[in-house]
């Protein structure tokens, strides 16, 4: 399966290794490393299958906002908390499990990416949230009328 990979320069300047001897000979043709990506153009692309990442929220709404479901890789921090949204409540997304060493494996990412571009229901839900997202935005919609109402609040005092 094609894929883009954004890694920052910044995670992996100090090292040597960043990456496996002959990682990236064995991906060309099949996969790209970049040090940055335009993530909501990346997102809107009809070909993108899946979203890797570590779920903080603007790329858990990047996510949301274009239909994609999620392979959920948390940090730290609210990260945890948008990954349960995401796989538990929303159910558009799969997180991945560490092994007894600690260890999230190529087979765990693998699998995890499987289901999510097989199973049925795992993109019709994404595309359903986004649905739901986008009407709450339009001006008569629930977010904003609240907007509109803050708006008015602040100019009525």
């Amino acid at each position: 399966m094609p894929f883009l990979w954004v890694v920052r320069r910044n995670l992996t300047a100090e090292t040597d290794n960043a990456y496996p001897k002959g990682f990236k000979e064995r991906i060309q043709g099949r996969g790209r490393l970049s040090s940055w990506a335009p993530q909501q153009p990346v997102l809107s692309h009809p070909s993108v299958a899946c979203f890797l990442g570590h779920c903080g929220w603007n790329s858990t709404v990047e996510g949301v906002s274009n239909g994609v479901p999620f392979l959920c890789w948390p940090y730290f921090a609210d990260q945890f908390t948008n990954r349960s949204y995401i796989c538990d409540d929303w159910k558009v997304g799969l997180g991945l499990e560490k092994d007894g060493n600690g260890i999230i494996a190529q087979g765990e990412v693998k699998n995890k990416i499987e289901q999510l571009v097989t199973v049925k229901g795992y993109k019709e839900r994404a595309l359903d949230l986004k649905a739901k997202v986008m009407n709450s935005l339009r001006e008569d919609g629930c977010s904003g009328k609240n907007f509109n109402n803050f708006v008015k609040w602040i100019k009525d005092d």
